[in-house]
This record gives structure tokens, sequence and C-alpha cells, in this order.
């Protein structure tokens, strides 16, 4: 198959202005060093679109696209990759030369393309299989019981999954080729037998979609006795539900200037409430919400406010929300609480009582400060000097997570006049901690259990562990792709992205090997930059561009503020110093942990002395983290 040369690509994005290709299309307005636009994949009244002309990159801190300019052309004109080549190719009047890849050779850029649309003839079919299919009946009379109308049953595309095992795969498998993009995608089940079948079956389904509309996944409502009664699709190239937030294209699409999002539970509540005239809510995707999920919804309002069950599990959910947001209060951001009355979910309450009444009580959801301040001080007689101590001491660290600004002094001075010790005192108990921002893939039951106030409650927390007969495949998937913004890793990579200098003189060995995915990242790229000498920011762009690491490295390079090429080298060198640290702890403490797996009588006189000397090592090295 015929390929266009990466050396060429290079070079026409070395030629081109990105500014130039996007202003054409899309009017731009100089802000300081950048220009900026309206974006033109959503829609928005303040531009969130920026352009860098000196690194030849866009990217939207509203919507999340960003790449080079092929990567702009092939989204604002629907062009695939070859085509986009062409079309930039013209504009500076060069001709595009080809050269013969290996059979069956497919680019980067190529690979995402047909998941995507193999995904979206999957919600059709699914689409018309509710309006069609003999069976669909149960379907229909479990959405009307619901409330559901067929209006808001179209805007968020529900489906119905008809009972047997090879529907989908009968209807859209004609060829081996579209079989392997469905079972990529998570829609076709493979057994440890050789058998391949439907994974949704008998159940009413939920496409899941990305900031740009794109089906990506789906989640099914079991109609049947099937369990668990919520599935979702598993981690693709395409899906990662650590980023993701079902309802947030919707409500995007509903208010052009959101004011708030509420989070809540599950997909019915979210559609329910739409339903309802609230068509601001989200719900994350069997996993708690996470640094990620805060960050993406603070681009686009000021405020986010919880909405869970008022049990033990519920304030359990909301806590773990909390801790999540901790890191992301920047001043002028607010979040809040509002724990429902017992039996109640947001779908039963605007269902019985409106619209008025639930977004009164949004209105009067506790903030933030509120509900950490109660929740850690349950249990404590704060009226007690001992009291007033514990609680300084449990507060303490989860106020050090806050950035810095007004809103932390504030929350400092809120518990100095809580306990009567000093903010500097306070100031000075910094042991962090532990924040749980995202749960992994293989906790999913825990999450289950945890956000769920009954096995039969209607939540969408499900048991992402579960697998159909005969098919229990699902591999644990890291979720480090999602950016973090206290990752130092993602924090070089947004310095290498800018500054592909950087990374000329770094020693690979030296990098981490813990088999997370943004570590392997991290290596790659480093190699790629080295094996390339003067590649550019937007070359690299475009490498990556389709995939999770290019979206993730778009996104890390746009939060990137250093203008200054000395400021960022030191900062480089730093923050390399640091990832190099943290390997060599990563090392020597599962030394220590071989060396401790054993009974301590069965070591011999120079395991010991090893034991001690490792553990040492390891007090010093964690002192310069």
């Amino acid at each position: 198959m015929a390929k266009i040369p990466q050396k060429f690509i290079d070079d026409l994005l070395d030629r081109v202005d990105l500014v130039d290709v996007i202003d054409r299309r899309v009017k731009l307005r100089k802000t300081g060093k950048n220009f900026s636009a309206c974006c033109p994949f959503h829609d928005e009244k303040t531009p969130s679109f920026s352009v860098n002309p000196d690194k030849q990159f866009f990217y939207c801190f509203g919507c999340g696209a960003g790449g080079n300019a092929l990567g702009f052309l092939m989204d604002y004109e629907r062009l695939e990759f070859p085509q986009a080549v062409e079309s930039l190719a013209q504009t500076v009047g060069l001709e595009v030369p080809k050269e013969e890849g290996r059979p069956g050779e497919v680019s980067r850029q190529d690979t995402q393309r047909p998941l995507l649309e193999q995904l979206e003839q999957a919600t059709r079919f699914y689409e018309l299989s509710l309006r069609k299919h003999p069976d669909a009946k149960r379907a229909i009379s479990y959405l009307k019981e619901r409330g559901l109308s067929g209006e808001i049953a179209k805007t968020f595309r529900i489906g119905f999954a008809p009972p047997g095992w090879d529907n989908l795969l009968s209807a859209l498998a004609a060829t081996e080729q579209q079989q392997q993009h469905l079972m990529t995608t998570g829609m076709l089940v493979k057994n440890d037998k050789g058998r391949i079948y439907d994974r949704f079956r008998d159940r009413i389904t939920f496409p899941i979609v990305d900031a740009r509309g794109r089906v990506i996944a789906f989640g099914g409502r079991v109609l049947g006795d099937d369990k668990p009664k919520y599935l979702n699709s598993p981690e693709t190239p395409v899906f990662h539900k650590s980023r993701e937030l079902y309802g947030l294209y919707q409500a995007r699409k509903a208010h052009r200037q959101l004011e708030r999002i509420v989070v809540v539970e599950g997909y019915m509540d979210v559609i329910a409430l739409a339903q309802h005239g609230i068509h601001y809510a989200v719900a994350t995707l069997g996993t708690a919400t996470s640094e990620a999920h805060l960050d993406r919804l603070f681009r686009h309002v000021p405020e986010v406010i919880f909405c869970f069950d008022g049990d033990e599990a519920g304030r359990k959910a909301a806590f773990r929300g909390l801790e999540a947001a901790l890191p992301v209060m920047h001043d002028g951001r607010q979040v809040r609480f509002l724990f429902l009355p017992e039996g109640e979910d947001p779908d039963s309450l605007v269902r019985a009582k409106g619209q008025g009444h639930l977004e009164h009580l949004f209105t009067q959801a506790s903030p933030l400060e509120t509900f950490l301040f109660q929740h850690l001080a349950k249990g404590i007689d704060i009226t007690a000097l001992d009291g007033r101590a514990r609680l300084s001491k449990t507060a303490a660290p989860f106020l050090q997570l806050l950035p810095e600004g007004v809103f932390k002094t504030l929350m400092y001075q809120a518990l100095a006049d809580q306990t009567g010790i000093d903010v500097d005192s306070l100031k000075r108990l910094q042991t962090p901690p532990v924040v749980r921002a995202s749960v992994p893939a293989n906790s999913s039951v825990e999450a289950a259990t945890e956000h769920s106030p009954t096995p039969d409650t209607d939540t969408d927390y499900y048991d992402e562990d579960y697998a159909p007969p005969e098919a229990s495949d699902v591999e644990p998937v890291d979720h480090s792709l999602s950016p973090a913004a206290n990752n130092d890793i993602h924090k070089v990579l947004g310095l290498l992205v800018l500054d592909p200098a950087l990374g000329a003189k770094v020693d690979i060995d030296s990098l981490p090997s813990d088999g997370r995915r943004d570590s392997a990242l991290l290596k790659n790229f480093v190699s790629q930059i080295q094996q390339d000498a003067g590649t550019t920011t937007a070359a690299l762009l475009g490498f990556w561009y389709g995939t999770p690491e290019g979206q993730l490295l778009t996104e890390l390079a746009s939060k990137e503020g250093l203008e200054d090429d000395k400021g960022r080298e030191l900062l480089f060198t730093a923050l390399m110093a640091r990832v190099a640290n943290a390997q060599s702890l990563t090392e020597l403490r599962a030394k220590i942990n071989e060396l401790k797996g054993r009974h301590y009588a069965q070591l011999s006189d120079g395991e010991k002395r090893e034991l001690l000397n490792l553990t040492q090592q390891l007090r010093v090295l964690a002192g310069r983290q």
C-alpha cells in the first residue's frame, strides 16, 4: 500500500503557517503572543480556541480539540489523512510523493477513523432496533415508565440491543476487518474457546460520545435477569472512561453558555433531568470522579455540584469527588454538594416535584468548605482541646492540596477559626492525605458497592470485571493517560512537546520502566526525538495525531506557560531529576519488598545487611522528593 513519506509530511508542516491555514476558515484575533477565536468544533460565546504561531499547534480549552495544521484540516473539513496532506501541499505548490509500505501497514492517523465509523453504525443499528425489532416493546415500556419521551430518546440516541448472541455480529461484521474493528471497540467478545458474540444483549443502549459528538463506547441497561444491571464498553483505543463524562456533549449543545454542571450517578439521572428541562447534568462512567474530570468540567463552568444519595455510600462517593476537586480549586471556582432524601434520586425527585424544586436544592447545596469540615469533624468533639487538635491534624493536609490563592488562604483561616490554632501552625501540619482521584479498572466492584445504596437501586455503577459466560479475558487497564497537575512525567512531556531539543541528551535508560502508559510514552517520545534531530512541535503532534497519546501531548503542551527558553530548560532539568529519583525509589521498594516477603529469620546475614542498607537508601531518596 502506498503511503506518504514522513519526511515529506515534516517538511510540509515546516512550510505552512498554521495561522494562515486556520484564519482562512475561522477568523483569528491576536491575543498576546498567540491568536484566538471561538472554537469551530463546539458552540461557545467566549473564545477558548488558541493558536500558537511559534510552535504551530492549536488547542481548544473548551472541548479539547488540538493538533497541527493537518489535524485541523481533517477535523474541520472532514478529510481523510491523505486528502488533508494533498490539500495542504497544494497551498504551498508541492506534489505529494508516495512510497510503498509493507503489506497491511496502516498509518497512525488512519487507525481511529474506521473504529469510530463502526461505532456509529452500531448506534444506528441499536436505534433502528428500538423502533423496529419485535422484542423492543419491553424496552419502550421501560422508557415510558421512566417518563422519557421519544424526543429525549432521540437526543441521547437511546437504542435497543436485541436478545441473542449474534445480532450485531450478523448485521455489521460482513468482513473479517469489520469483525476485527467491532472486537477492538469492545462491541464483540471472543471467549477462550474462540467463540465470538455480541457484548450487549437484551439491553437498552446508551451511546457514549466524545467532545465532538462522536460515539466512542456504549453503556447498556439489562431488561432481563442478567448481571450486571449496567454494563459499559471496556477501555479501547478510542474510549478512556477516566477522561469521559456522559452527557457533557449534550449539555454543551443545549447551552451556549453553561453556568453550572451537576454530577449525578448514572445515565438515567442525566437523561431524566434533561427530560425535565435540566440540561446540565453529567455522570462518570463507572469510576469515581477524578481530577481530570473536574479539570475538564471547570473549562466550561465556574461551578460544579455533586448530587448524591444522602446515605453513607453517597457521602463516601461525594468525599471522593471532594478529594479530586481540591487540587483544581483555583480562585473563582466553586464546588457544592447536595445530598438527597432517603429513597430519592434525581430521576424520582424531578418527576415528583419538578424542575424548579430541584434547581432550588442545587442553589442551596453545601459549599465545599462546609462539607469538608463537617465530614472531617464527624465523631470529634471540637469543644474539647483534644478534639480541636484532632480536627486540625486531620484537615490541614487536605488544605495543603489546594492551589495557592485567596481560596486557600480563606480555608486556612476558616480552620483556624474553628480550632483556635493560628494559620502558621496549621500550615506546618503538611502530611498529605491519600487522595483517590480515580478508581483502577480492577477496583470497580468496590466502586460499585460504595456508590450504590443497595443492590436493587437503579444506579449506573456496574461491575466492570463482569464478563459474559466463558469470556473473562478483559485485562486491567492503566488510566495514566489522563492529565494530572502533579505528575512530573506529564510536566516533562508537555515541555518536550514545546521544546523537543530538550530531549536530545536525556539518558533513555534512566527513564521509568514501571508499566504505566505515560512512562512508556515518555520513553517512546524521547527516542523519537533523538532519532529525528531537529524535529518540531507540529511534526511530533502530527505523528501522534488521532491517538490517546496525541490528545494527551496536545493537552499537556497547552498547559505549559513558560516562554523563556532558559527557564524552560531549568525546569526540565529539575523535573528529570525528580523522575529519575522516583524511578530509583520504585526499584528500591521492589528490592525491599522482595526481601521482606521472606521471614526475617530465613534471611542470611548478608541479606539482612542488604535490607538495612536498602532501607537507609530509601529514606534518603524519599527525603529528596
